[in-house]
C-alpha cells in the first residue's frame, strides 16, 4: 500500500478518529488505526469497542491496501510537520513495518495486522430517520452538562432520546441527569422516528459527536437499534453501543405544583453568581437567595474566605423565600439559556425548582436545593 496526501487533508479526519483511542490499551491493536487505501480515497477507521468512528477523505493512491499504524504517533507526527507539506505514508515490505515520509523528514512505526483490527458493523439498524446539524448540536448543548459522572449509576451516564408526546405533538425528546440537576430538551418528531426504541447515548460517544458536528451544516443521518446507534454525515460515520440500562421515570421529579414565580435577566444573575460564588466554599458551591418583593439578595459565605453579597432587582411578587443552590449549576443553566430572560418556578426551600428559558418552550431545567 502506498498514498500521498496533503498534511491539512490528513490531519483534520486523524484527529477525528484518534481521539476515540484510549491512551491505555490492554489490546495492543485497539491503540491502532485502521487505515486503508483505494480508489483515490482513503479511510481510517479506531476503536475502543465501545464505539467507533470512520472517516475518509481524497487523496493519490499508488497502490491499494489496509495496514494499522499506532495513532497517536501518526497524529502526532503528522500535527508537527510544516504547513503545505505532502505526506506519504507506505508498507515498508518488511513485516510489520510501515513508512512515513514527508520531505527530507522520514519515520518508520511499528504495524499490526489489519485483519486483527475489530468491526462493529453488520448489525441490522432498522430505525432511520434525519436530523439537522444544527438541532442536533443544540439538542446536545443544551443537556449533557447534567450527565452523571457517577460510574456505580451507569445508566445516567448518557443522554435518553425517546420520541413521546407534549402538549398532544409527537416531539423528540433528550434527558440527562446526575440527581442533582435535570436537562429536558425536545423537538419536533422527524419523519421515520415514530417507532424509535428509547436509547440511552453513552457520554463519551456524545462529546465525540458534539465535536464532529461542531463545524457541520446539513443533514445528519440516524440509525439504531435496540444496542447500537449511527450517526453518519459528510465523510464521516460514528457507531456506538448504547447504555444497556434503564433510564428513572423523570417526569417524577419535575414538580407541578411551584407557585412562586421568579424573573430574571439571564446575564446580570449570572454574572452575579458568579461574582458572590468567589466566596463560596470550593466543595459545596453553595450560594443563596433571599426572595422579596421585586428584589434578589445573592449571598455566601465561609469561614476562610469571608462573605459576599449582592443585591438584584427583579420580578418577583411572591411572599419572602430563601433557597440555597450550588452556584456551578445555576451557572451550567444560565449558560444554555439563549434568550434574555430566565424564569425560576419555586415551592419552598426543599423542593426542586424549575428553570426555564423565557423565550423558549422546549426546554426545561429542574434544580434541586441545598442547605445553606
Amino acid at each position: 500500500m502506498k498514498f500521498t496526501i496533503d498534511r491539512a487533508a490528513l490531519l483534520r479526519p486523524l484527529g477525528h478518529v484518534q481521539s476515540v483511542v484510549e491512551r491505555r490499551n490492554t489490546i495492543p491493536i485497539l491503540a491502532n488505526v485502521l487505515v486503508k487505501a483505494g480508489s483515490g480515497r482513503l479511510s481510517l477507521t479506531a476503536t475502543d469497542m465501545d464505539m467507533d468512528i470512520v472517516e475518509s477523505v481524497d487523496c493519490n493512491v499508488a497502490s491499494d491496501g489496509t495496514l494499522t499504524v499506532p495513532a497517536h504517533t501518526l497524529y502526532d507526527i503528522i500535527r508537527k510537520l510544516p504547513d503545505g507539506s505532502e505526506v506519504s505514508l507506505e508498507a515498508t515490505g518488511e513485516s510489520g513495518r510501515v513508512a512515513v515520509t514527508s520531505g527530507r523528514v522520514s519515520f518508520t512505526l511499528p504495524s499490526l495486522p489489519a485483519d486483527e483490527f475489530p468491526s462493529m458493523s453488520g448489525e441490522d439498524m432498522p430505525h432511520r430517520f434525519s436530523l439537522a446539524a444544527a438541532d442536533a448540536k443544540s439538542m446536545i448543548d443544551r443537556t449533557r452538562f447534567a450527565i452523571s459522572n457517577e460510574e456505580t449509576r451507569y445508566y445516567l451516564n448518557g443522554i435518553y432520546l425517546h420520541a413521546t408526546t407534549s402538549n398532544e405533538f409527537s416531539v423528540m425528546r433528550a434527558v440527562a441527569t446526575d440527581g442533582h440537576r435535570l436537562a429536558r430538551v425536545e423537538m419536533p418528531l422527524p419523519e421515520g422516528a415514530a417507532d424509535m426504541p428509547a436509547v440511552i447515548i453513552p457520554r463519551k460517544a456524545i462529546n465525540e459527536i458534539h465535536k464532529l458536528i461542531e463545524d457541520t451544516e446539513g443533514e445528519i443521518s440516524i440509525s439504531l437499534s435496540e444496542s447500537k446507534l449511527c450517526f453518519a454525515f459528510g465523510d464521516t460515520v460514528l457507531t456506538t453501543k448504547l447504555i444497556d440500562g434503564t433510564f428513572p421515570d423523570y417526569e417524577r421529579v419535575i414538580p407541578t405544583g411551584n407557585d412562586k414565580t421568579l424573573q430574571v435577566n439571564c446575564k446580570i444573575f449570572a454574572d452575579a453568581v458568579d461574582r458572590v460564588a468567589t466566596i463560596s466554599t470550593e466543595k459545596s458551591r453553595s450560594v443563596k437567595l433571599q426572595l422579596n418583593d421585586g428584589n434578589l439578595v445573592l449571598s455566601a459565605s465561609s469561614p476562610e474566605s469571608g462573605t459576599a453579597r449582592e443585591e438584584l432587582e427583579v420580578s418577583y411578587a411572591a411572599g419572602p423565600m430563601e433557597i440555597g443552590f450550588n452556584s456551578r449549576y445555576l451557572l451550567d443553566i444560565a449558560n444554555q439559556i439563549e434568550g434574555e430572560g430566565a424564569v425560576f418556578s419555586l415551592a419552598d426551600a426543599a423542593s426542586p425548582t424549575i428553570v426555564r428559558d423565557q423565550d423558549d418552550e422546549t426546554s426545561l431545567y429542574v434544580l434541586m436545593p441545598m442547605r445553606v
